[in-house]
């Protein structure tokens, strides 16, 4: 395997990470990390300085913007992990934390053994949002091979 797929997604919170409202969904970063940590075809997670989820990780000026930030051997464990572990049950109440429509996931192959900046992410997401999915910038739903 010469690629990995770095994905990067935000979504904009109904209220603070501190808030009773978000609550139930703080207390389950760590275990839904956990999930990710162990699940096959996971390489790397972006994590704060206190090696907190990359919700804590500040990357743009909307504090209720939070962030999601990872590499995989493949496009399938990312599908794997979102949809069919115990991440999915959390995935599936995302509308009781997060603002309807806010969310954006951008997905792009990176050399094996590479991790991506976080300024590599905010303009590969821009890309997308840009000019649509391309072998540059790709979403679950329109992917790339990495030899496209």
């Amino acid at each position: 395997m010469t690629h990995h797929l770095a994905e990067f997604n935000i979504a904009r919170l109904r209220a603070p990470l501190d808030a009773p409202e978000t609550a139930e969904f703080t207390s389950v970063l760590e275990a839904v990390n956990q999930i990710a940590e162990v699940s096959p075809g996971f390489v790397w997670r972006l994590t704060d300085d206190g090696a907190r989820s990359a919700s804590y990780v500040d990357v743009y000026d909307d504090p209720l913007l939070i962030v999601n930030y990872s590499v995989w051997t493949d496009l399938e464990s990312l599908r794997h992990f979102t949809y069919r572990s115990g991440h999915a049950s959390y995935f599936r109440r995302r509308r009781e934390w997060f603002e309807d429509g806010s969310s954006r996931l951008v997905c792009w192959w990176v050399p094996a053994g590479e991790v991506p900046s976080i300024d590599e992410a905010t303009r590969r997401l821009a890309h997308l949002e840009e000019h649509g999915p391309t072998p540059h910038a790709f979403t679950f739903a329109a992917p790339f091979a990495e030899h496209d």
